[in-house]
Order: structure tokens, then C-alpha cells, then sequence
């Protein structure tokens, strides 16, 4: 019986399906996103032959030789990676527009081009462009291997071929159409077949494809969520434009740590691997000043330092500000309320200003306790002790909470000079970090630290 094609309106932003067209999204909400795409129904049923290859079957005890990493040599991206590239892995690396996407795999595949073979496919520019860029970044005379095509169906061809590219990139997935359908390149089926037939590829070549995927405005992949599912990593690309820092950081691994950051700087000869981010993050920190804090965090397997500065002051409005720049502004709120209804710190009637230096985004809660003393110390007008690093959950009944990786948060400050930690109580002293440690149950003991302090100034 032959197929009949169905109309479906499938929305680009996420991916849902509706039998009919709508103004927005029922799924996501998301406005005017809902293109009409034709699909072949997909029969009820599945009959059996008896003549279906059986699957071959393997233990766990791992009886096969596993291919080894491939190594960039760019020690930021491997470690990101796990330690390298996987054969037979498919990574996808997101980014918004003008962060350094193309440049940081540009130079990635020419370092990976002196020990592979090795292809970069652009979409959206000419050999002639890429070969501009090239040149500014010093690599024109790597052994990279160049093409510029949309059309997937020889890209195909190329990777079936028997000497086909070990590597290759795709750049980006969202330019790419297969012929057999009808909807236009970036669409939902468009993208999700397109991504399918290259990880197909990529586990029966045991070759590696590297996908650079467009971001919505909200800072997620563009097209369905399904391709990050379908992928084996999913790379996000950070940072201010403002800012010459990026940050590559692992949100999905299958072959590594998750959440495992690299951290490179923007210069005029491309992006450079930052060896020592702590030190970086804390080279332009202004000694003795107020709303200043250190912050230790844990970032995938590594610890760094970065300062966290606010700002307290008078509003002129009924609905004070509450702005931050690298922590999500909702934790903000957290902290402010718990000072406000469990010790009566006045911040009615005033802005909060936070930010994060260096253009690092912050998710661990952690944190807490580095922000709640930032604040305490703006709103106070106080510097914090010296050479002194923070770190700590806070509850909402005021309490602080141990946190995970202590030794190592220590480690690092050490390293970099520090002298002393604000750290949970909880926490078991290490008489061997060589750091003295100050610990704290309750925001009532950092509150009266301060309090003292105030008290020595005006004395």
C-alpha cells in the first residue's frame, strides 16, 4: 500500500508537531515559529520475515582493542573533550554569532591536520573567506583540507569514500539539505535528518564529525532538542564580546567529565589557550575595595578563582534593581531575602548590582557565601579581609552548608597566594592546605565579622 503524505506544522524553535498551523507555539510558547513540513505516515504495524539479521551480541568485560584519543595538542580543548577526540564520536559546539566558533575549530583541525587527515566544510562562506582567516591566524600552510557546500548528499559521498577525512567539521549543521525533503535548509527535518545521516556515517567510518550549531536568542542549540540527545558532546561556546576571555564548556560528554570548562583569550592572531584562568580572572583586582570577594569554585575537575564584585546603592524607584552579569539573578534573590527576613538587613530601597569578572558564568551554589559577603561588604562600606578566599551554600534559614572538592578549592588559593578561607562549618580542618581556615555555620557569624570590622575602622 503506498504512502500517503501528511501535512504537518512543526515548530522551529522546539521541535513539537500540531496538526494545524496556530500563532504561537503550544509547546514552547515561542511566536509565528510553525513552518508546514510533509512527512510519510509510518505504518501501524511491523511483520517480521524470519530473515532480519540478529544483532551481534558483545560482554562488558571489553574483549576489543578501543582506538586511541586523537589529540589536538590545544590542551584547553582536550581536557574539555576528556583528553581528546573519540573515533567514531560526534560532538556539536554551539555558540552565539561572532564568539569564535569558526575561528577556534580552524585552528583546532589545523593542529589536528600535522598527524590526521583532515576536512573543514563551510556553508555559509567561500573557500576563498576561509582562506582569509586562515592566513590572519597563521595556519594557511597547515595540511587542512578545504570545501565550501550546503549540499549533504556529497558531503556523504566524500566521507564514504575509502581514503575519506578522518575529521571533519560542519559549519554549520543548520545550513546543510538533504534532496529527498521537501522543507527548507535550517528546519526542524531538515536538521534532525541531516544530523542523522552524519552521525550514521561517523559509527561506520569510525571517523569524527564536528557540528557547529546556531543558538535561539535564549542561548540554546537552534533546531530540536532531539540533535542534542543524538550527539555524543554537546560544547557550548561563552562569553561577552566585550570581554577577550571565551569559555568552551562541556554541558554533555559520553567520553569525559561533564561541565568541564577550557578557557581562551581573544587576540588579534586568533584565540589563545589560557593555562592559568585563576590567575587571569585575578590579575586586575583592585586590593582593598569594597563589595569585592573571591570566590574558589569548582568548574568540571577544576578549581578557579574569580572575583565577585556588587554594588549597594539608593534607588530612585519604588521597584529597586536587581541586575547580575554571570550568576543567575534568581539565586541573587535568594540571598538578599535571607538577609533580609532571617537578620534584618535592610535592602529595601535599594539597587543590587553583581557581576562576575572576567565574563565567567557561575552555576554552583557554592557561591553563596562568596555573594552574601559581597553584599554585606558594599552594603557596609567595608573591605573584606586580605588575601582571603569564600565559599559555601547558604540555606534559607540562614545556615552554610558544606560543599564538595574543599581540599582542592584550597589548593589552588594557596597556589596563588592566598592566606586565608571563609569556608562551611562542617567542613574537617586540613592542617596540611596551609591555609588558616574560618569557619562559619550561619550568616550571623559572617554579619558580626563585619560588624567588628566596622567597629576597628571607626576606631
Amino acid at each position: 500500500m503506498s504512502k500517503k503524505p501528511t501535512s504537518l506544522y512543526v515548530c522551529q524553535q522546539c521541535g513539537a508537531q500540531h496538526p494545524r498551523w496556530g500563532g504561537q507555539c503550544s509547546a514552547c510558547g515561542a511566536w509565528n515559529t510553525l513552518v508546514e513540513e510533509y512527512q510519510e505516515t509510518i505504518p501501524k504495524g511491523l511483520k517480521l520475515s524470519g530473515k532480519e539479521p540478529v544483532l551481534d551480541m558483545v560482554s562488558l568485560d571489553g574483549n576489543f582493542a578501543l582506538p586511541p584519543r586523537k589529540v589536538s595538542h590545544i590542551q584547553e580543548f582536550d581536557r574539555v573533550c576528556g583528553g581528546g577526540l573519540v573515533p567514531g564520536s560526534v560532538l556539536l559546539v554551539g555558540g552565539t554569532p561572532g564568539i569564535g566558533k569558526s575561528t577556534i575549530l580552524l585552528q583546532i583541525m589545523a593542529k589536528l591536520s600535522k598527524d590526521y587527515s583532515c576536512l573543514y566544510v563551510s556553508g555559509e562562506e567561500g573557500v576563498e573567506q576561509v582562506t582569509l582567516r586562515a592566513g590572519r591566524l597563521h595556519v594557511e600552510k597547515s595540511h587542512l583540507k578545504l570545501a565550501s557546500s550546503t549540499n549533504l548528499s556529497s558531503i556523504l559521498q566524500t566521507l564514504n569514500q575509502k581514503d575519506g577525512p578522518e575529521i571533519v567539521v560542519i559549519d554549520s549543521i543548520q545550513t546543510m539539505y538533504l534532496d529527498s525533503l521537501e522543507s527548507a535548509p535550517g528546519s526542524v527535518a531538515q536538521v534532525r535528518s541531516s544530523a542523522h545521516e552524519l552521525i550514521r556515517v561517523a559509527k561506520k567510518r569510525n571517523c569524527i564529525v564536528i557540528l557547529v550549531g546556531h543558538v535561539t536568542k535564549d542561548g540554546s542549540i537552534a533546531g530540536p532538542k532531539v540533535l542534542e540527545h543524538m550527539v555524543d558532546t554537546v560544547l557550548y561556546f561563552e562569553g561577552d564580546q566585550n570581554h577577550q576571555f571565551r569559555i568552551l564548556r562541556s554541558v554533555k560528554n559520553r567520553f569525559g567529565p561533564t561541565d568541564e570548562i577550557g578557557v581562551f583569550e581573544m587576540r588579534q592572531e586568533g584565540l589563545m589557550e589560557v593555562a592559568n584562568p585563576s590567575a587571569v580572572f585575578l590579575e586586575n583586582r583592585q586590593p582593598n575595595t569594597p563589595g569585592s570577594a573571591v570566590f574558589a569554585g569548582i568548574e568540571g575537575t577544576r578549581p578557579v578563582l574569580v572575583e565577585i564584585q556588587s554594588l549597594v546603592a539608593p534607588s530612585p524607584f519604588a521597584a529597586p534593581k536587581r541586575t547580575t552579569l554571570g550568576w543567575d539573578v534568581g539565586r541573587l534573590s535568594m540571598i538578599i531575602a535571607v538577609l533580609e527576613a532571617r537578620f534584618g538587613i535592610p535592602f529595601s530601597g535599594k539597587d543590587v548590582y553583581l557581576n562576575i569578572a572576567g565574563g565567567l558564568k557561575i552555576t554552583e551554589p557554592a557561591a553563596d557565601l562568596a555573594v552574601a559577603a559581597s553584599l554585606l561588604s558594599s552594603l557596609a562600606n567595608q573591605a573584606l579581609p586580605e588575601q582571603t578566599v569564600i565559599f559555601g551554600e547558604v540555606g534559607l534559614s540562614g545556615e552554610v552548608r558544606a560543599v564538595s572538592q574543599k581540599d582542592a578549592r584550597l589548593k589552588e588559593a594557596k597556589k596563588l597566594g592566598f592566606e586565608a578561607a571563609f569556608l562551611p562549618q562542617p567542613n574537617k580542618k586540613n592542617e596540611q592546605s596551609g591555609i588558616t581556615e574560618k569557619p562559619f555555620s550561619s550568616l550571623q557569624e559572617l554579619i558580626t565579622l563585619f560588624e567588628g570590622l566596622q567597629r576597628e575602622g571607626r576606631s
